[in-house]
C-alpha cells in the first residue's frame, strides 16, 4: 500500500496502472462540481453524502453497502483507490469513512486534492469513464475514530482531553455558522463553539499551495494550539470534513493514537436543547 499519502507527481506517474483507482469526492453537486470542467484521467465524480453516507440515515453505510459502491466504481481487492477531494478535506472525510468501515488498507488521499492538482498544471479531461465493477472484501473496522455527542459533552472538564476546532475564526468567534466561503449563514440554530475548545484553523496545516505542511510543522501548529503528548484529541468543525483532516494529520502523518472526530460537530451541538456554547 502506498498510502495515506500521495503526491500529485506519484498520481499522474501511476494514472495508466489498472490497479489504481481514483475518485473525486466532491462537495458540489453536479451542476457545480469543479469536476466536470475537467478532471484527472480516469477519476469517477462522487458527490459526499451519496458515496459516504447512509441512503436515508444520518449515518454510515454498512462495510457491506460501502464494498458494493466502491466496486461499482471499480475498485477491487487488489485496487489502491487515491481519493481527490474538491476541496481536500473531502477526501479526508473519505479516509475516515473508510477507516470505520473496514477498506482503509486500500486508500490513499491526494496530496492538495484537486485545487492542487489544477494549479500544478498537470493533465485534465472532460471524457467521463466507465467503470468495470469489481469485487471488494472489507477488512477490519474502526469505530473507535469517531465520538458522539454525550461522550463529548461528559468529557469537557477532563484535563486529559483537549477539543481542537477547526473551522475559521468567523465560525469559532460566533460571528457566523457557517464559514465566508458558504453561500449563505446556516448549519445551526446558535452561533459559538463547544467550551474549552482551542482554535486550530484548517488552513494553519497547509501550504499555500494546498497541500499538508511538513510534519515538524504540523506539530508546532498542534503544540501551539495546547495539545501535548498526554492528550486525548477530539477534532471538531461545522460538518465534521474539516475535523477529519486534523484526525487524518495527527493519526496518519504525525503518528498520534487517541484521536477522535466529533461526527455531529457544530451542526449537532449548536442545535441541542441544554447544551453549552461558548463566546
Amino acid at each position: 500500500m502506498v498510502g495515506p499519502l500521495v503526491s500529485p507527481e506519484w498520481l499522474d506517474a501511476h494514472l495508466h496502472d489498472p490497479d489504481v483507482a481514483v475518485v473525486e469526492v466532491s462537495f458540489y453537486q453536479p451542476d457545480k462540481a469543479a469536476y466536470f470542467t475537467g478532471h484527472i484521467a480516469g477519476a469517477h465524480y462522487v458527490y459526499w453524502k451519496d458515496f459516504l453516507w447512509h441512503e436515508f440515515d444520518r449515518e454510515f453505510p454498512s462495510p457491506e453497502v460501502m464494498a458494493d459502491r466502491l466496486g461499482a466504481l471499480g475498485v477491487g481487492d487488489e485496487s489502491t483507490l487515491v481519493m481527490v477531494g474538491d476541496p481536500v478535506q473531502f477526501a479526508t472525510y473519505g479516509y475516515w469513512v473508510l477507516a470505520m468501515t473496514g477498506f482503509e488498507e486500500r486508500v490513499a488521499v491526494l496530496d492538495g486534492g484537486h485545487e492542487t492538482w489544477v494549479n500544478r498544471g498537470l493533465p485534465l479531461t472532460d471524457v467521463l469513464p466507465v467503470a468495470t465493477p469489481r469485487t471488494i472484501t472489507p477488512g477490519p473496522i474502526d469505530e473507535t475514530c469517531r465520538i458522539g455527542r454525550e461522550d463529548v459533552l461528559a468529557g469537557l472538564h477532563d484535563p486529559a482531553r483537549i477539543l481542537i476546532d477547526l473551522r475559521s475564526a468567523e465560525e469559532f468567534s460566533g460571528r457566523r455558522v457557517a464559514p465566508l466561503t458558504a453561500p449563505f449563514d446556516h448549519g445551526a440554530e446558535r452561533r459559538g463553539h463547544i467550551p474549552g475548545a482551542r482554535h486550530l484553523p484548517r488552513e494553519r496545516l497547509l501550504n499555500e499551495d494546498g497541500t499538508f505542511k511538513a510534519p515538524a510543522q504540523l506539530q508546532a501548529e498542534f503544540a501551539a494550539a495546547g495539545v501535548s503528548e498526554g492528550h486525548e484529541v477530539v477534532t471538531s468543525c461545522r460538518l465534521s470534513h474539516r475535523a477529519s483532516l486534523g484526525w487524518f494529520v495527527l493519526t496518519r502523518l504525525l503518528g498520534r493514537d487517541r484521536v477522535r472526530v466529533y461526527d455531529g460537530s457544530w451542526t449537532e451541538w449548536g442545535s441541542i436543547v441544554g447544551y453549552p456554547v461558548e463566546r
